[in-house]
């Protein structure tokens, strides 16, 4: 079947947004204004060393570049300046390849460069509560914090974990830790005791910072006995300190837990001595989703996370100082990193903590109207749920200052993007991006200096050399494939935890292109230069030998307004595989025949006959992750009487009940 791309823009700049942009700025500076995207790109990538060197430049990080031992897509080394006449002549290559080696820098001292009484951070709970920080005060209790760590003994490359909310104390810890080279690592609290254990336990953190409570869908959920149970269990745990997001008089601090505020004030100081780091020092330790599996540990490090996020933010998100940036995140999931690093930037961060439809199914866009908020990420899950809810922005709100809608999470729908300009705001740049854990950045996403195509994200991330592969490793255009990436990139993780000769990490990124990332999502790349994904290859359905992504179908059913929500799965049948729809209807629908013949052919009339379901069946929840994402492996496996191994890394496992022994699926 021929691809069919949207030939009309659902939005574009205007001259005047080009010529403004942070983007449009960065190209005057390397000398080349009046060059397109899609040659500044192929620059990028083609003179990597010069590329990410001017990226230093125009964020103006913080720090000491030393020689910039980069090197050029054919592999010949790009170096850029010297160090004591030293000049290392060797290919960069992957798994292997690093960048600024010889750089000294501390992530900490980046985000909080910029200083005095204008307000840092805005952080808001679901039942109404918010506090601000200024520039200052955020620095002043960073300093506190730190001050407390190196008491307690901790030092560079030491772990400090956060099991806590997406509120200011948890971003303070953050920059605590990461001040003194130590690094930094995180779950939120509605992790069960099993799925904390397991990442944790792995990791081996000093400190644990962590809360008697969080509040969420209007109920005040106790902490205290996980946080005990883990301080139990896990042995390398030296001291718990706790934050009283509940009521401390209601949810009193249990011994020997301390608490964070009385820390704080035992070590009140102003002085903050930021410890100089190398540029591939390990800075995160994030964890895949666990649902195949114990979590895998990837460790990112300070330079190249920094680096990567500060281009995304001013290139990709034209962000500006003083602007109020959003996303819609735990601390559980890598969004919150991303997020961390807007004020890198300048910008005001916005967090929020709780049910985005508590109080009320638009509280989100009331925050977002209160706030004056300029860049709202959400998930792609989230914008599919409020149109089904007939949630109008637009109408119910004034959103002068939004001028970016960032989703990620799942791929899109087009439905998705024509909802948020009809319903959200037309005057809008809709970035859909791509990226993942284990870059900790996008390979895909926004770019406010282009047009916006439904149903495609916009451009590959400048310096990312993104392409889509055959199964012959052969690349392809405007054919689905394996999403790769062919040249090295600053934020490669530095390796998995505890695989000391990497062969773990090699397996999982360069086993199926030996040299090449292959990122494990299905995608083609459009007439338009932007990039459609298709969902994850290792959920890709093989009815009669064709493969096909599952957001495909998914972007047909989202059509249907009787489904809420649904996942596909491919079904081992009579020596092939059958595709079988699970859908979660609204309350009152009812799945008659009359609505699986108009499920059936609406996915029929806009994709093929391989992608109509041989069977549709209807149950009462989707398992998600924590952060969100159906998993499809795990239903997968139920349907098929295997064992799903991780539980603990979704949010509502006991969903998977709705896919066990039915006896339509029995062969």
């Amino acid at each position: 079947m021929q691809p069919q791309y949207a030939s009309e823009p659902l939005w574009a700049p205007t001259q005047a947004q080009i010529q403004a942009s942070p983007l449009q700025q960065f190209k005057a500076q390397i000398g080349q204004p009046d060059i397109s995207y899609t040659e500044l790109h192929r620059w990028s990538v083609d003179h990597a060393g010069e590329f990410w060197q001017a990226v230093w430049d125009f964020t103006e990080i913080v720090g000491t570049d030393g020689r910039v031992d980069t090197f050029n897509r054919d592999g010949t080394f790009n170096t850029v300046g010297t160090v004591d006449g030293d000049v290392i002549d060797h290919p960069g290559q992957m798994p292997g390849a690093s960048f600024f080696n010889h750089a000294r820098l501390n992530f900490a001292e980046n985000l909080l460069r910029h200083r005095g009484p204008q307000i840092a951070v805005i952080s808001r709970l679901e039942n109404g509560e918010r506090t601000t920080l200024s520039r200052d005060a955020l620095f002043q209790q960073v300093a506190s914090l730190a001050h407390a760590l190196r008491s307690m003994g901790v030092v560079p490359g030491d772990r400090v974990a956060a099991f806590l909310p997406n509120i200011s104390e948890t971003l303070i810890v953050m920059l605590a830790t990461t001040s003194l080279g130590a690094v930094f690592t995180s779950c939120s609290p509605d992790f069960g005791i099993n799925g904390v254990f397991d990442r944790f336990s792995q990791t081996t953190p000093r400190v644990l910072f962590t809360c008697n409570g969080y509040h969420y869908n209007g109920k005040r959920i106790d902490n205290r006995d996980t946080v005990l149970a883990l301080g139990e269990r896990i042995d390398a745990i030296e001291q718990i300190v706790m934050v009283p997001v509940l009521d401390a008089q209601d949810y009193p601090i249990p011994d020997p837990c301390q608490s964070y505020p009385d820390l704080l004030e035992t070590h009140a100081t102003d002085d903050l001595t930021f410890t100089p780091m190398g540029f591939n020092d390990p800075l995160y330790i994030m964890y895949s989703s666990g649902t195949t599996g114990t979590p895998k540990c990837i460790v990112h490090g300070i330079g190249g996370t920094l680096l990567q996020h500060v281009k995304e933010h001013r290139l990709h998100t034209g962000l500006q100082p003083g602007e109020k940036f959003f996303y819609f995140t735990t601390c559980g999931w890598m969004m919150w990193n991303w997020l961390m690093s807007g004020l890198a930037s300048g910008a005001i961060l916005v967090l929020f903590d709780g049910s985005p439809t508590y109080p009320a199914a638009d509280s989100l866009w009331q925050m977002a109207e209160d706030e004056g908020i300029a860049v709202f990420g959400t998930s792609a899950r989230y914008l599919s749920s409020i149109e089904k809810l007939s949630i109008k922005p637009a109408q119910a709100h004034q959103l002068p200052q939004l001028r970016m809608v960032l989703s990620t999470g799942s791929p899109l729908s087009v439905e998705s993007f024509r909802y948020v300009y009809r319903d959200i705001k037309a005057d809008v740049c809709l970035a859909s991006i791509s990226g993942g854990t284990d870059i900790l950045s996008c390979f895909a996403l926004g770019n406010p200096c282009l047009p916006v195509f439904a149903g495609e994200l916009q451009c590959m991330g400048l310096g990312m050399d993104v392409d889509v592969f055959n199964d012959q490793g052969q690349p392809i255009r405007e054919r689905k494939g394996e999403l790769v990436c062919t040249s090295p990139f600053p934020s490669m993780p530095t390796g998995f935890w505890q695989d000391d000769n990497g062969d773990k990490y090699r397996a999982a990124y360069f086993e199926r292109f030996p040299g090449i990332w292959c990122q494990g999502d299905y995608a083609e790349i459009t007439i338009n230069n932007g990039i459609i994904i298709h969902g994850r290859s290792d959920a890709i359905l093989n009815p009669g030998g064709v493969r096909i992504g599952t957001a495909e179908i998914y972007r047909q059913v989202e059509k249907v307004d009787a489904v809420v929500d649904s996942i596909c799965i491919g079904q081992s049948w009579e020596d092939d595989v059958r595709v079988v729809l699970f859908v979660v209807l609204r309350p009152g629908a009812k799945l008659d025949d009359a609505l699986v013949m108009k499920i059936r052919g609406v996915i029929r009339a806009e994709t093929t006959a391989r992608h109509v379901p041989a069977i549709i069946l209807q149950v009462d929840d989707i398992p998600r992750t924590l952060s969100g994402k159906i998993t499809e492996l795990a239903v997968r496996n139920i349907v098929h009487h295997q064992p799903v191994t991780n539980t603990d890394a979704l949010a509502n496992p006991a969903a998977l009940e709705c896919f066990r022994d039915r006896p339509e699926l029995e062969i």
